[in-house]
């Protein structure tokens, strides 16, 4: 019997986004959603999410939801009588760990010791020093990061950083972030090549936005059971042209389509998932996570997202789906 071929449009849309800044932007976590509701359902729904809240508010965000009074409303949405349950998605990025894993990716040809790296992190080798690390990675890492004019100053204050962390980790119980740290310390010349060829031309895909990633992760989940897979988006700077062709290529979907989220009622739900995950991850995260929002979020959360944080990790994602 012949499979019979289909496709299917996908809404999608992301919270969190502070292009290649990821560690002095507003956010420490990014959130792509999507979710694979008929225009008629989500235009019931965003219907109902307006009847329960009775804002004045033209267009409704997030926020909305999230605010205390309308807690009933973000349960009711995220519940698995929800109009969302079983057809949303949502991939997280933890961001300072996404970006220590591309570092390393970068440098050592090997991002797995992102996790014993960013699991010894502040407590093992200090708040200040920590930090510091982490800015001069973003830096390195990023087109527009030398503040001095000088083209070699974000890999001399890379390995600044690099230094100061490894002469702490023999005093630590940390031998892998040790041996992490002294491979580092041995990529000076690799560094200041990726910065020439960063400057002398930006790569169609920066290595610091999650965004794209992300897409490409969101594909393959919705197209799994060999389903067509075209995404409706909402406009992004960073979707030009030439990436969405990159997308077309990398993530084999039949197409993708940018659009006014206002306008879509399916990528309205998307926006309210993102926004929603994007806040209950990062209280998680931070240790302030609610135990009941965090529940109702687990089972849209994809196990493949990029997150490091142990604890959070076990709250997040104990029941979560591929």
């Amino acid at each position: 019997m012949t499979r019979r071929h289909t496709e299917v449009e996908i809404a999608c849309d992301e919270s969190g986004s502070d292009g290649e800044n990821l560690t002095g932007g507003n956010t420490d976590v990014f959130a792509h959603a999507s979710v694979d509701v008929p225009m008629e359902s989500a235009a019931a729904a965003i219907r109902e999410i307006r009847d329960r809240i009775r804002s004045p508010a033209e267009e409704y965000k997030a926020n909305h939801l999230l605010r205390e009074k309308h807690r009933a409303v973000l349960e009711w949405l995220l519940a698995p009588s929800g109009p969302l349950h079983g057809r949303a998605y949502v991939h997280l990025t933890e961001k300072t760990f996404f970006m220590v894993e591309r570092v390393l990716d970068l440098l050592l040809g090997d991002p797995a010791g992102a996790l014993p790296l960013c699991r010894a992190g502040a407590d093992a080798f200090g708040a200040e020093p920590w930090k510091e690390f982490l800015a001069a990675t973003n830096a390195l890492l990023r087109v527009r990061g030398d503040t001095d004019g000088a083209p070699g100053a974000p890999v001399d204050a890379f390995f600044r950083t690099v230094d100061a962390l490894a002469r702490q980790a023999p005093e630590l119980r940390h031998p892998e972030a040790a041996d992490v740290l002294k491979l580092l310390g041995g990529t000076r010349s690799r560094a200041a090549d990726h910065r020439a060829r960063l400057l002398a031309a930006p790569a169609l895909i920066p290595v610091l936005n999650p965004l794209l990633p992300a897409i490409v992760r969101t594909a393959a989940h919705w197209s799994a059971d060999g389903r067509t897979v075209v995404l409706v988006h909402d406009r992004q700077n960073m979707l030009t042209d030439e990436r969405v062709e990159w997308l077309k290529d990398t993530a084999r979907i039949g197409g993708l389509r940018l659009v006014v989220a206002r306008d879509d009622t399916r990528v309205q739900l998307a926006d309210f998932l993102a926004g929603i995950a994007r806040s209950i991850a990062s209280h998680e995260l931070n240790g302030r996570g609610d135990t009941t929002l965090t529940a109702l979020l687990r089972p849209y959360v994809n196990t493949g997202s990029v997150w490091g944080d142990e604890r959070s990790r076990g709250q997040l994602f104990g029941a979560a789906h591929n």
